[in-house]
């Protein structure tokens, strides 16, 4: 189940958003003032934010480029400002949609499906772990990784089928897409490299496992 987090400090219409986003089966938690969001989005990486330009505390456009410099979250920013909708779209800001107040819940709910669907197609979650294979960006509790293309294709691989232990051959036949000539050895040292930068961002953590004699997991 998808999980949104609803910005707005109108309780009526936060609620209302949360009861049309539950009917169409997703999980919602409501935040009513911008100086919380951040630590929110930081800690519990939501799948998407409905972002309203005017809350207390901090506005709308402050927080959604905060959460920009360390997340790839879609972002849907809610306005009555209809002026202001370049801003919000543009690049220094990075919102991924908008709706105008007033709006029809239902048509949000469509929004928030057709991002959700955009987004599934190139980010991975799991366990702290985002990765956006558009960019080739990765990063674990809101830190970024700094992958190598082939790191980020090694762990992508492995985060997409937790558990699943794959041989330093079938490794190598899904990172090397050439089928080059290269040792086992080679793959030992990327996950080296791998487990290194993942350590770095979360030490009580670890994700890649190895069997011994066998391969790598995500764990």
């Amino acid at each position: 189940m998808s999980r949104i987090l609803i910005v707005e400090d109108e309780p009526k219409l936060a609620g209302l958003l949360r009861d049309y986003l539950a009917q169409a089966g997703f999980d919602s938690t409501i935040i009513d003032n911008g100086l919380e969001v951040v630590s929110y989005v930081r800690e519990q990486q939501p799948d998407l934010v409905l972002l309203d330009l005017m809350l207390p505390g901090r506005d709308g456009m402050e927080v959604c480029k905060e959460i920009r410099t360390f997340s790839n979250v879609p972002i849907i920013m809610v306005t009555a400002r209809v002026e202001e909708i370049d801003r919000l779209l543009g690049l220094e800001l990075g919102a991924d949609d908008y709706v105008c107040k007033p709006f029809s819940p239902r048509e949000v709910v469509a929004r928030v499906k057709a991002l959700l669907r955009r987004a599934g197609s190139t980010i991975t979650r799991a366990k702290g772990l985002l990765l956006d294979k558009a960019r080739y960006k990765a990063s674990l509790n809101g830190v970024d990784l700094n992958l190598t293309a082939v790191e980020f294709k090694l762990l992508d691989f492995l985060a997409a089928n937790p558990g699943r232990i794959y041989s330093r051959d079938q490794l190598m036949d899904k990172i090397y897409s050439d089928h080059r000539i290269v040792s086992d050895r080679t793959i030992d040292s990327h996950i080296k490299k791998l487990r290194k930068k993942l350590t770095a961002a979360a030490p009580a953590e670890e994700l890649v496992g190895s069997v011994y004699g066998v391969g790598y997991k995500f764990i």
